[in-house]
């Protein structure tokens, strides 16, 4: 997927993808290497400016299209992808400090220039030059570190230090600024980099640009991640396609477990990275706090794409390591992009500073609410609020609230849209929905395709909490694979009698009824013969028995069921069913709107409290390349739901965040345990923490087997 969402970002995207691979076929810049280093301009320059792409974000008074940085992002992504060459994204970055923070006069000369096709480039760091003040404005002399496009800039914007702080200016070199650039051999082939040299260069007021070294260093992160998630992209499709041709051993490598788990990692990573793309650029509209805090996450994942691009080369073999093989472009391109960056463990501590501090916020604007949903919402919370908690669920329940997606009576069959509504009252109220836990499963399948009497008898004491649920649906010898279940239903006279045992069930202890599969006819192919059934926990022949976990819990159960009698009324659907309903039990969440919208996820910085300060520095950079990856999940998330409410398809995210998940815990729970030293030799904080991660790790499916359905079922490899 890309970093576009809506259609009209699609639109542009292709607009873009189309534009780059008719005018800079990567074999026309190839031929072009050393007049790019040198800075010379390519036709393909002058047929971007003539379609403005490179001006998208510019205002139009000045002949851009006004346009937010999301869709600049979605340029430099597409552009990256065909590996555009020459300075597009350091002129871009350039224009948006100069249109963003520039005097009135200085941009209303620059910025037209530069729609017309002026090439810029700006400094990510103010490091190097040191700026005197001196009337009318500062002296300034010293040697920048490598910029990005500087040997074919016409427009310079630089930063320097002052001693106590940076100024940023612009230079222009067609007005007269002398200066020196020092061209070098650039990682990235196509595009040049220079230092440049300044010799008392003074600078007056005019020329100031009124942002500080962290707002220069935040829009470089989200731009440079947007091209980065470009990067990332055609690594992994490329990585992908070659996997499904090529041939090892009589099969095309796709087949092998090892390469299909690799594509589905490359996969995975390359989706989190163009969550935290979008989620920088999109933040751009936001607070200068929440901008800072999602362009620091996406300044740590930048760093993903040179690892995707290497590991992209390894999959490729010994012809990817050749230097005519395009991989190696790209991934130099990548390698360029995280160095300018700056150094990893710095970006790392800044995100983990930020993060201690400030929570992302990601603002969900609804264009289409329901009419009259708001204030009917908000005022039977208000009513609510003044119950007791019993009184309150029951309330809720009537007006369909406590689970508003669900269809009348139950709920309200609230869209998308009106979920939002609902959840963003309730948090405005101080309430929290009621939760049913398993019944979050049981309920959906029940009300889809139960008969009437069992949506009465059960849809409503659940809802209310007067009946709680477990699932018996795994096995000993049936986890992952629930079509090799053996437990038997044979039938007997008004019902069947059950008989099997079943484990790794939660709360069965406590639960009142259970969903459970059987199999009525063991002739039929594994996933047919298997029906579902709705089974008293206290019926004669239910055996609890709890097991023991390796942190010292309880949670887990095994259950043996014996000669178990469920009447006919508690079979759900027709014998036979129960691999199709049991994917829709599976495949549901209680609404995917409110798993993860207001949702707070643990972070990194949760554990640190306890550490007290000042905190190591290697702690900081662990806590920041963490906390990246969480925070570019919720952007996952927040990207789904997003797709929801438009009405739109689950895009890849929904497939990897099981997998992204599943990463995250391990990082997030194994750094805090080596966080503590001798102190985790102590039961209890984080080595408790750390002993209760397998239940993550295994339930709904092993790590290995989301690989495998990624690989398969997304990807389109081969078993």
């Amino acid at each position: 997927m890309t970093i576009a969402l809506t259609s009209e970002q699609h639109d542009l995207a292709g607009a873009v993808a189309g534009f780059t691979a008719r005018h800079a076929a990567v074999s026309e810049t190839r031929a072009a290497f050393d007049k790019i280093a040198a800075g010379e301009l390519l036709p393909s320059w002058q047929a971007l400016a003539g379609q403005r792409l490179h001006a998208i974000h510019l205002p139009e008074w000045a002949g851009g299209d006004g346009a937010s940085l999301t869709e600049l992002a979605i340029v430099l992504e597409q552009a990256a992808f065909g590996l555009f060459p020459g300075p597009l994204l350091p002129t871009a970055f350039a224009g948006q400090l100069i249109a963003q923070h520039a005097p009135e006069s200085l941009a209303r000369r620059l910025l037209p220039d530069l729609v017309a096709g002026a090439t810029a480039a700006a400094a990510v760091t103010a490091a190097g030059p040191r700026a005197v003040k001196s009337h009318p404005g500062w002296r300034i002399s010293g040697e920048t570190a490598p910029v990005l496009g500087a040997a074919s800039a016409r427009i310079l914007v630089l930063g320097a230090e002052t001693g106590d702080g940076t100024v940023w200016f612009v230079l222009d070199t067609a007005a007269g600024d002398a200066v020196e650039v020092i061209q070098a051999a650039p990682v990235d082939l196509s595009r040049d980099v220079a230092r440049v040299r300044l010799s008392d260069v003074l600078v007056t007021e005019e020329r100031i640009l009124h942002v500080g070294s962290g707002g220069v260093r935040d829009l470089a992160a989200a731009l440079f991640a947007a091209e980065a998630a470009g990067v990332a992209r055609w690594c992994q499709e490329s990585g992908l396609a070659y996997a499904k041709v090529r041939e090892q051993f009589g099969r095309t490598i796709g087949s092998f477990q090892a390469i299909k788990h690799k594509c589905a990692q490359i996969f995975a990573r390359s989706e989190l990275l163009t969550a935290a793309a979008w989620d920088a650029a999109a933040a751009h509209a936001q607070d200068p706090g929440q901008f800072a805090l999602a362009a620091a996450v996406a300044a740590v994942l930048a760093d993903s794409a040179a690892d995707i691009g290497l590991e992209t080369v390894t999959l490729f073999g010994g012809i990817g390591y050749t230097w005519e093989h395009d991989v190696h472009l790209y991934w130099r391109r990548a390698i360029s992009l995280a160095a300018l960056l700056g150094p990893r463990g710095e970006r790392q501590r800044h995100l983990a500073a930020l993060s201690r501090v400030t929570e992302r916020r990601h603002d969900m604007r609804l264009e289409d609410e329901p009419a009259g949903l708001r204030s009917w919402v908000t005022e039977a919370l208000a009513e609510a609020t003044a119950m007791d908690s019993a009184k309150q669920r029951r309330f809720l329940v009537e007006q369909g609230l406590a689970a508003p997606h669900y269809p009348r009576p139950y709920g309200i069959e609230a869209g998308p849209a009106a979920q939002v509504v609902i959840i963003q009252e309730f948090q405005r109220a101080g309430l929290v929905q009621p939760t049913t836990t398993i019944g979050e499963w049981a309920l959906p399948t029940i009300l889809a395709h139960g008969t009437d009497e069992q949506r009465e008898t059960f849809a409503g004491p659940t809802l209310r909490g007067e009946i709680t649920w477990c699932q018996l649906f795994s096995e000993p010898g049936a986890g992952s694979d629930l079509a090799s279940l053996r437990t038997r239903a044979v039938k007997a006279d008004g019902g069947w009698l059950l008989n099997g045992q079943k484990v790794w069930t939660s709360a069965a202890a406590e639960a009142d009824w259970a969903i459970c599969l059987a199999r009525t006819d063991p002739e039929a192919p594994k996933h047919k013969g298997i029906s579902y059934f709705l089974v008293d926990m206290h019926s004669p022949g239910i055996d609890v028995r709890p097991l023991r976990e390796a942190n010292g819990g309880y949670l887990f159960n095994e259950v043996f069921i014996t000669d178990v009698f469920v009447p006919d009324s508690r079979l759900v659907g027709a014998p036979g069913e129960g691999w199709q309903l049991a994917r829709t039990t599976l495949g549901n969440e209680r609404v995917n709107i409110a798993a993860g919208l207001g949702r707070r996820h643990d972070l990194p910085a949760d554990y640190l409290a306890a550490l007290g300060d000042p905190v190591p520095a290697e702690v900081l950079a662990e806590c920041g390349a963490i906390t990246a990856g969480a925070l570019a999940f919720a952007a996952m998330i927040q990207r789904l739901l997003l797709r929801q409410i438009a009405g739109l398809r689950p895009g890849a995210e929904a497939s990897v965040l099981k997998v992204v998940a599943a990463w995250n815990e391990i990082s997030m729970r194994r750094a805090a345990l080596g966080w503590h030293g001798a102190d985790a030799a102590v039961l209890g904080g984080p080595a408790q923490d750390y002993l209760s991660l397998p239940p993550t790790l295994i339930g709904g499916g092993t790590l290995e087997i989301q690989l495998n359905v990624i690989g398969e079922q997304v990807l389109g490899l081969p078993r």
